[in-house]
């Protein structure tokens, strides 16, 4: 997954649970607006019914369901980037303008180190995790 995608799914969602949520929204809402105006005002209710999600996850301490949701989000995303890939510079600057600066200062951080890379060779395994992880099996 293109590492604007992730950045960019995290920040959305983590956005939700704060004080500068509409300007988020809107913005978001507005990318899409400009790129699939079929599809805007449908965005904009599923970004508000995910907000409620968020913040009850986040009263629960809830982490996973948070992961869960910014994941769903990472798929709307990457498949705007597959559509068009020219795209990236518009999400990457809805990220740095509008999403991280949603954020609490700890969060900003953790957003702008998200991307990793990793390269494995032969049998080699790699595990890469942007929070927990849990491996089972060999």
């Amino acid at each position: 997954m293109d590492p604007i995608v992730l950045a960019a799914g995290t920040a959305l969602v983590s956005a939700m649970a704060t004080d500068a949520w509409q300007q988020a929204r809107a913005a978001t809402v507005a990318l899409w607006r400009r790129i699939r105006p079929e599809q805007a005002d449908h965005i904009g209710a599923e970004l508000e019914a995910l907000r409620a999600r968020v913040l009850a996850a986040r009263q629960q301490g809830d982490g996973d369901t948070e992961q869960a949701l910014a994941g769903t989000w990472r798929l709307h995303l990457q498949q705007l980037l597959l559509d068009d890939p020219t795209l990236a510079a518009e999400l990457q600057r809805l990220l740095d303008e509008q999403l991280t600066p949603a954020l609490p200062p700890g969060e900003q951080a953790w957003i702008q180190s998200l991307v990793m890379r990793a390269e494995a060779r032969d049998n080699a395994r790699v595990y890469m995790a942007g929070r927990d992880q849990h491996i089972t099996g060999s």
